[in-house]
């Protein structure tokens, strides 16, 4: 809510991610809160819908807008598992929820737009069997959400970004939904980071239903819990990465 407050004061656009569990979900982890252990599959659907209502009505009651809402982070095996896990052709479950989170955000937001998110911007199968599943299953988005992250010693980036790019095409073609870039980022200290970015940011303005591009985690340094890929170096000055932002 405070991170909200500032944003709206400062005239930001703004993305609300919900990751419904009490840690950082990611393709890795997708736990269920502990609250919501014991809970009934029908119920689980229920508590996704009331938790993503109360923290967007009380948002709304502040007067701030919002834009867009992740409903999950990265979940490309699901979300909220072991109930809402994904695979290929068993996509039923993650559906409903998404579907479930979906409906509350149009309840207090109908003009947002909302995004159902995955990794690895650069794959697409990974992308077509998740969101095939979806279609399939009567899940709702609005927007495809991806993250591209190369390796710290990376030298491919530049086919990486091509075919990130090349996948968002389509992806817009294939769903007839815009895609966003809401999860990019290399090493502050990679000497081509400033490159890695204005090339991504150059390809990604050409495409016409990109909606956006955001750098993560932007504000990090100092390895902040083992994070290197922010805009600002260990010392917390900004780097010329920023530069690919101005252009």
């Amino acid at each position: 809510m405070t991170k909200a407050w500032r944003a709206h004061n400062l005239g930001y656009r703004i993305m609300i991610d919900f990751h419904y569990s009490d840690i950082w979900a990611d393709p890795g982890r997708q736990e269920k809160p502990a609250a919501w252990a014991d809970l009934s599959f029908e119920e689980l659907q229920k508590a996704v819908a009331d938790h993503t209502t109360d923290v967007l009505s009380a948002i709304k009651a502040r007067g701030i807008d919002v834009e867009w809402v992740q409903v999950g982070n990265e979940t490309r095996s699901g979300m909220l598992k072991p109930d809402g896990a994904a695979s290929s052709g068993n996509t039923a479950n993650f559906a409903k929820l998404v579907t479930s989170g979906y409906d509350a955000v149009k309840t207090i937001y109908p003009k947002a737009k909302v995004i159902v998110h995955i990794d690895q911007g650069n794959n697409p199968n990974r992308y077509i069997w998740l969101f095939d599943g979806l279609k399939a299953d009567g899940g709702k988005w609005d927007v495809i959400g991806m993250s591209l992250y190369p390796n710290p010693d990376s030298e491919d980036w530049r086919q990486m970004n091509n075919d990130c790019i090349e996948n968002m095409k389509n992806l817009i073609a294939r769903y007839q939904t815009p895609v966003m870039m809401c999860e990019l980022g290399i090493n502050w200290n990679y000497t081509e980071a400033e490159d890695f970015f204005t090339d991504f940011m150059t390809k990604a303005k050409q495409v016409d239903q990109c909606l956006g591009v955001f750098s993560w985690e932007p504000q990090s340094y100092g390895g902040w819990k083992g994070y290197h890929k922010g805009l600002f170096d260990d010392s917390g000055k900004p780097t010329s990465a920023f530069n690919a932002f101005k252009r």
